[in-house]
């Protein structure tokens, strides 16, 4: 069960280290190329959840994140004790990525956004872990079910 918290801490870590150094050494709307402008870095202090829905609406973002924080813990909590560890896994980077942006959102008012590319929303390393984790969540729950299915299928035969 360390395993948990271990994961949560370095996204958690990786993250606000990040966003530091962009608030450091930019300023908001500033960009830096790196792979032309397909990749670059651009400093935007976004008020809302993804995509920027919500935007000035604080309150909205933090009750909203609060609750599917507190969904996933659980959820977790409850997975884990059962022993199934791969969804346990990816929820914690949900959680830890969703945590990240609400210490931002309660303390500075605004997530730190930075990564963009090409003409996609600006995020963050919370933002690719809340990604990553609810993608391979549904991408392994539809292998999981694929799996039943077939050995539903098997058992009838």
């Amino acid at each position: 069960m360390i395993l948990y918290p271990v994961i949560a801490a370095v996204v958690i870590a990786l993250d606000q280290f990040t966003k530091y150094l962009v608030r450091a050494n930019m300023q908001p709307g500033e960009s830096i190329p790196i792979i032309g402008s397909w990749l670059r870095l651009l400093y935007v202090r976004n008020t809302g959840t993804a995509f920027s829905m919500f935007a000035g609406n604080k309150w909205i973002t933090v009750v909203f994140t609060t609750v599917l924080i507190i969904a996933c813990l659980i959820y977790v909590i409850h997975e884990a004790r059962s022993g199934s560890r791969v969804i346990s896994i990816l929820l914690t980077f949900v959680i830890a990525g969703g945590v990240s942006n609400m210490i931002d959102r309660l303390t500075l008012g605004y997530v730190t956004d930075m990564i963009s590319c090409g003409n996609f929303a600006v995020f963050n390393v919370a933002d690719i872990a809340v990604t990553c984790g609810c993608a391979l969540t549904i991408l392994y729950l539809i292998l999981e079910m694929r799996k039943e299915g077939k050995s539903d299928q098997t058992e009838r035969q």
